[in-house]
């Protein structure tokens, strides 16, 4: 397994494109099945994620093979609706692939999927939802079993704006007859995507973005050429870097509406960021002021996925910054390797409270979780020496190469085995 090194200690000066959204990519890899057609998907990151995906439509009878940073899926030979436990429990989002192969088999299936453990996240409000479109599930032994002779449309409203449910019952959707209304639904950028790829495919969904999606299911979809979004939470991550390290950074292709979140509590820190039309323009000078407690919420709110990664920006911060985790219950697992770097962190059930301190120094540290490994390496941008993390395989699962591009920001990072 390699190993990243980060020496810190220098400003960040450069610039690096932002890949594409695994969050979007991976749905819309499902929901290639429902095409049983050629599809180009463009922008798509070379992530672990990502390679899961393929395996799994691979297993299915599907084919898949890239071309630089295109990816080429061919559902139309797919002739299985079983997905095998070693590639279920590989990534959470493996979930994603229920709904597309029950639209498009009548049966699928599938045992609960893996992912980083940050506490308990239950594909119950999936699982209700599809039961609810007719399908009939056994989830006996921890295998889900799962047959609907005619999927139907119906009003499904959802406990939580649930991102994955969403998605599953978007794709099962179009399989199903007549009119499917999901509310509750989940509002992220990603579920945006998702329907604008559903309609380049000739699907009828409308309503994204907003907390109500309406599909018109039963009509035949066909494959398209589509290029993904950029990754919102890459681009934080960049953005988190140049604040922790100081400096001024480019990200082409970032898309500030899609993490307003973000940028607004790096510029109450001290950051000066500008949109153009091309990217963000980052600069930071000086040292970052603690701000106002950041609450994690379901999107517009404050992202999960960001929580660690702006925790390390600040930890150099003057003053005190509170965090409160409302997503999932094991999201601050970062913390005790970020102490290890000195680091003043001081955690209440979920809320951790942030003081900044003066020095930081490198470390050997070891990745908890995908954004938990981020958000090392964003603090170890600005402690003295050199920190060696370890256990990188969770990071290789949302970016493409992340000491690439922190060296293309004018980081010295380097891959070790």
């Amino acid at each position: 397994m390699s190993q990243l090194l980060v020496r810190g200690g220098g400003l960040l000066r450069g610039e690096t494109p932002v890949q594409g959204a695994k969050n979007s990519v991976l749905p819309i890899l499902a929901a290639t099945i429902l095409t049983a057609d050629q599809v180009e998907l463009q922008n798509c990151p070379r992530l672990r994620d990502v390679d899961a995906s393929v395996r799994i439509l691979r297993e299915l009878g599907c084919e898949a093979h890239w071309e630089g940073g295109t990816l080429l899926v061919d559902t139309a030979g797919l002739n299985g609706c079983g997905i095998s436990d070693i590639l279920m429990r590989e990534m959470r989002s493996s979930a994603i692939f229920l709904g597309a192969i029950l639209a498009r088999c009548g049966q699928a299936e599938l045992s609960y999927p893996g992912g980083c453990e940050l506490g308990p996240r239950p594909i119950d409000l999936h699982l209700s939802g599809l039961r609810d479109l007719g399908a009939e599930i056994d989830d006996a032994g921890g295998t889900l079993h799962c047959r609907a002779s005619r999927l139907q449309g119906r009003e499904i409203v959802l406990s939580i704006p649930s991102v994955g449910a969403t998605e599953n019952l978007m794709l099962a959707a179009c399989g199903a007859g007549g009119v499917t209304t999901i509310a509750n639904a989940a509002r992220e950028p990603e579920i945006v995507d998702l329907q604008a790829f559903l309609t380049a495919c000739g699907g009828q969904v409308f309503g994204a973005g907003t907390s109500t999606v309406t599909v018109t299911g039963g009509r035949k979809l066909h494959g398209c050429t589509y290029t993904a979004m950029p990754d919102r939470i890459v681009a934080a991550t960049y953005l988190c870097a140049a604040a922790s390290a100081g400096g001024r950074v480019f990200l082409r292709g970032a898309e500030e509406g899609h993490l307003s979140t973000v940028t607004a509590v790096l510029r109450e820190a001290g950051c000066e960021i500008r949109p153009d039309a091309q990217g963000l323009v980052c600069s930071c000078r000086g040292q970052r002021t603690a701000v106002r407690p950041v609450r994690t919420a379901p999107y517009p709110g404050f992202p999960t996925d960001a929580q660690a990664i702006l925790m390390a920006a600040l930890l150099r911060s003057r003053g005190a910054t509170v965090f409160e985790e409302n997503m999932f219950e094991n999201r601050y697992r970062h913390v005790d390797e970020l102490t290890r770097m000195g680091a003043n962190i001081r955690v209440f059930g979920r809320t951790a409270v942030v003081s900044g301190v003066e020095r930081l120094y490198g470390a050997p540290v070891r990745c908890t979780d995908l954004r938990g490994g981020a958000a090392l390496c964003v603090a170890a941008l600005a402690a003295e020496g050199e920190t060696c993390v370890s256990e990188t395989s969770h990071i290789a699962r949302g970016y493409e190469d992340l000491a690439r591009d922190l060296r293309a920001l004018g980081a010295e990072t380097s891959w070790v085995d």
